[in-house]
């Protein structure tokens, strides 16, 4: 009986000492914790940021000939080069509005998609087809109604994307999306790079997806494996791609939102990081991530905005900012002012060297090969952490169209049964080659002395 009477109270205690660790995580944690360990961005590759920010802006408007959005400097839209712009009328509920555009200026071909719109059942409809863990695809998990949107997208526009793809060779191809659209368009992405023959067998190389305050929605896996083809670019503290609870969930509870991000992150604090990177049906933020800082710490100011980017595998913005900029740094016109601040602040960085021609041709080549090894890099990082259904480049799956009720045997377990059997032997190899070479006796030597030894 007496233990039964100290129950409650003790009980008291741990909820209060989880509260109090909590409370002492999140009020110490800023966004600049985020990416304080990665490397700073260059202008060629921010440079699409902002142009793919007003592509998106122009999916809202409704005369593209007079826009009630005016975009700085010209840097508008051209009305003549658009293909396609389609409205919720014309997808019927299926995906969010988007529009088709050539830029011949850049040589890009880009499917633009517009974020959520509060005042449309279909978005919602969208958001709530899921269920955690409810659709298996390419080996890792992703948010099944976004899956189908990006589907059906893509059956509705393959033709005429393979036709623009045939006419201008030297094109890329682009998906854009911002907050539910970037959701569409990483998964689009996913989809098209696992079905390139729908587009006429396209080098996966023209290929890439610009996912602008990106929306958690595939597996970690997923995430650093196709992260050589989609960006996600995130405003210093915006809270979608922090929000670890599942998108449907927040919007079946937006009576009690707080209470239920409140016990979210109560959970998650309490969780090891070990143990949220074993979850193999948590959702992430999709991809190379660049994140623009331009506020100090606690609002005691501002700074000029810098972009740092980074191919993280642990700590892939899992913690939520407390901060009143949470929402407004979601915002689609924001993003852009921000985004064409920091660029401006680069190509004047850039300029002011005066470097080159010849020399900005061997940057960009350096600067390719660089991103390829953070690559190899991360899926070597995931492979170590033992994330699950992680595997290296050579083992890609072919995109299986299966319907939602896939199993993890016939999709996960098939792909990861042999890594399983020699992720112990490959990890180890790898470790070797990277510290050690062999000397004229043919024995082991270390390359170059370890800090600490």
């Amino acid at each position: 009986m007496s233990i039964l009477c100290g129950a409650p109270p003790l009980l008291e205690c741990v909820y209060c000492i989880g509260c109090a660790r909590w409370a002492w995580k999140r009020c110490l944690h800023t966004a600049g914790h985020d990416s304080e360990n990665w490397g700073l961005a260059s202008a060629d590759e921010f440079e699409p940021v902002p142009r793919l920010c007003r592509y998106i802006l122009a999916v809202y408007e409704d005369d593209l000939r007079n826009p009630q959005w005016e975009p700085p400097r010209g840097y508008g839209i051209n009305p003549d080069w658009l293909i396609r712009k389609k409205t919720y009328k014309d997808n019927g509920g299926r995906a969010p509005p988007y529009l088709l555009y050539l830029d011949h200026d850049h040589a890009d071909i880009v499917l633009a998609i517009r974020g959520l719109n509060l005042a449309k059942e279909s978005d919602y409809a969208v958001l709530l087809d899921n269920k955690l863990g409810k659709r298996a695809f390419e080996g890792g998990y992703v948010h099944n109604g976004l899956l189908k949107a990006a589907g059906w997208v893509l059956n509705a526009e393959s033709e005429t994307l393979k036709n623009l793809l045939a006419k201008y060779p030297n094109y890329t191809l682009t998906f854009a999306g911002h907050s539910l659209g970037s959701g569409v368009a990483a998964l689009l992405t996913i989809v098209v790079v696992n079905s390139r023959d729908r587009l006429g067998n396209i080098d996966k190389k023209r290929v890439r997806c610009f996912a602008i305050a990106p929306a958690r929605c595939m597996s970690l896996n997923l995430a650093v494996k196709y992260s050589d083809v989609i960006n996600s670019v995130v405003l210093q503290d915006d809270f979608l791609p922090r929000t670890a609870t599942p998108l449907e969930d927040i919007f079946k509870s937006l009576f009690c939102l707080p209470c239920l991000l409140c016990t979210r992150c109560m959970r998650d604090t309490c969780i090891s990081e070990e143990r949220k990177l074993k979850e193999k049906r948590r959702l992430y933020a999709p991809g190379r991530l660049y994140h623009i800082v331009e506020r100090k710490p606690f609002r005691c100011g501002r700074f000029p905005p810098t972009v740092r980017t980074a191919v993280p595998v642990d700590g892939r913005f899992e913690h939520i900012v407390l901060s009143c900029n949470a929402t407004s740094d979601h915002a689609i016109i924001w993003i852009e002012k921000e985004a064409q601040k920091a660029l401006d602040l680069l190509q004047e960085k850039e300029a002011a060297m005066k470097i080159p021609e010849t020399q900005r041709m061997e940057r960009q080549q350096s600067l390719a090969k660089e991103h390829s090894e953070e690559y190899k890099a991360a899926l070597r990082r995931a492979v170590t952490l033992e994330v699950p259904h992680a595997f290296s480049p050579s083992e890609y799956g072919t995109f299986d169209d299966k319907d939602d009720e896939c199993s993890d045997t016939s999709v996960g377990d098939s792909l990861t049964g042999s890594s399983k059997k020699s992720r112990g032997r490959e990890n180890w190899d790898e470790v070797i080659d990277r510290l050690f070479d062999k000397d004229d006796s043919g024995h082991m030597v270390l390359k170059e002395p370890l800090l600490g030894v």
